[in-house]
């Protein structure tokens, strides 16, 4: 899968033309502001003209979720076994059986699993190695960037704030930023900005279509240089640059995946707080839960946190370095090619997997952990009244649709599985909450199986088969351990 497409090299190759170096980061010298955003804005425009060209930025989506289904078979091919850590439980043989074939079966450095029932911890393993080249093994502690299941943690702490009247669904987003527009000249603000609320951003609808124009924050390098700052562009830069660019279509009026809209939630919350995003989140709303160990997480390779994975690319390999000491250089997409920091809110966790699952744990159960109340979780999961992934055009309900936060797969039987997932480059990552009080988390230090498939995706429906065969759940705990 190709990481960044034809038109898009060649604005990044216009731009880095008129940077004084391409190896060190130094000063970034543009002929003019207007020249790199009209160049950028210039090539958008005939894309959209054409309707023939559809943007696919690989390493600068975070994935998308996608629907928790049934399972398939997926038989061994061998019998070498990856190297395994944490508790083994006989009941939970289906688990490990699991693991060892897919990771081994599919090339994959290191995996973690882990599994929660009715609130419990039951199963926590890690799965090869966490840095191949010092032969660490995965354990279950072990951290990993969980990109787009960021937005879950930020989904329920904003609406945390919503009850405690802080603010409403349907407050305007603008309303509550100091942001001033960066305006190109005889520009002006869209005035439909002054529409997009709270719940627009929660469900994906604020307005913005990255195959229109572009996902943003994957243009550390272009939007730093129109603004005349060094890069990478921060998130506060990057709102700035696109309160200046049109919407792409109404707010509320359909569903498209949006990293800004969620990087604007994160905003949100440090205006209502008036702390950072990552103190509050620490302090105020994983703490509360039992959860320690989660963090931003750092863009370069030798920032690397205590327990954090290392990351194995597959695909392309190489992308432009937009921070560090080689901006302009290729580098290891994983560590450089993108700024984690400007992710925060939207995709710059990490976390292990029973962080995971005891934060979806404490959602399931939120009668007991008082985590959200009863009224606001049936609006977290609520079917939203319009856009595809919700409605199809047609009117009709689709059989999956994104609601605050969270992928929802309704079952006839009134219950629902719910789930997101997370990919960048060197990662993919899988948060499930099934209808029968389970609860797991799989996450991944690389971004494609052998057959070049996403591993959140292929070994979803597999999670589900092995946990379906589990005859007789232990009774243990390993949360109170």
């Amino acid at each position: 899968m190709k990481q960044v497409n034809p038109p898009l090299r060649l604005i990044r190759s216009q731009f880095l033309t008129c940077m004084a170096t391409r190896t060190v980061a130094t000063e970034v010298i543009a002929p003019t502001r207007w020249s790199v955003e009209s160049t950028i804005r210039f090539k958008f425009k005939a894309m959209q003209h054409s309707c023939r060209i559809v943007l696919i930025f690989a390493i600068g989506c975070l994935f998308i979720a996608r629907p928790s289904t049934n399972a398939t078979d997926d038989k061994p091919k061998g019998h070498e076994l990856a190297v395994s850590t944490g508790k083994q439980f006989p009941e939970l043989k289906p688990f490990d059986e699991l693991m060892e074939a897919f990771v081994r079966d599919n090339e994959i450095p290191g995996a973690s699993l882990a599994v929660a029932k009715d609130g419990r911890l039951v199963y926590a393993r890690g799965f090869g190695y966490a840095d191949v080249e010092q032969q660490q093994p995965v354990r279950p502690n072990s951290l990993f960037r969980i990109a787009s299941i960021s937005k879950t943690f930020t989904s329920v702490a904003t609406l945390q704030l919503i009850e405690q009247g802080k603010l409403g669904l349907d407050t305007p987003v603008f309303g509550l930023l100091p942001h001033k527009p960066h305006l190109a000249n005889g520009d002006k603000v869209d005035p439909r900005l002054g529409q997009v609320t709270i719940a627009h951003l929660l469900r994906h609808q604020g307005g913005w279509d990255r195959k229109v124009t572009i996902d943003p924050l994957f243009h550390a390098i272009e939007i730093a240089s129109v603004l005349g700052k060094q890069p990478p562009a921060t998130h506060d830069d990057v709102i700035r640059f696109m309160m200046g660019w049109p919407l792409d279509f109404d707010p509320g009026e359909r569903y498209v995946y949006s990293n800004l809209g969620y990087c604007l939630l994160g905003r949100v919350i440090e205006q209502i707080t008036g702390r950072s995003y990552g103190d509050y989140m620490v302090k105020d709303f994983l703490n509360p839960i039992g959860i320690v160990s989660m963090c931003l997480g750092k863009t370069l390779l030798h920032d690397r946190a205590k327990n954090e994975v290392k990351y194995y690319p597959k695909g392309e390999l190489l992308g432009i370095a937009v921070t560090g000491d080689a901006v302009g250089s290729k580098v290891s997409w994983p560590y450089g090619a993108w700024s984690i920091e400007s992710f925060d809110s939207l995709g710059g966790w990490i976390a292990s997997a029973p962080d995971l699952v005891r934060f979806g744990s404490a959602v399931d159960r939120f009668e007991e952990t008082s985590i959200l109340k009863k009224k606001t979780v049936e609006a977290m999961f609520e079917r939203p009244a319009k856009g595809h992934f919700g409605n199809d055009e047609k009117g009709k309900p689709d059989a999956t649709y994104y609601a605050c936060g969270w992928s929802v797969r309704p079952r006839k039987d009134g219950k629902a599985n719910r789930w997101h997932t997370g990919a960048l480059s060197g990662t993919s990552t899988i948060l499930v909450l099934r209808h029968d009080g389970l609860c797991w988390a799989a996450l991944f230090n690389t971004n494609q199986t052998l057959d070049e498939k996403r591993p959140c995706k292929k070994i979803d429906p597999l999670i589900h088969k092995a946990a379906d065969a589990v005859t007789n759940w232990p009774s243990h705990d390993l949360f109170a351990e």
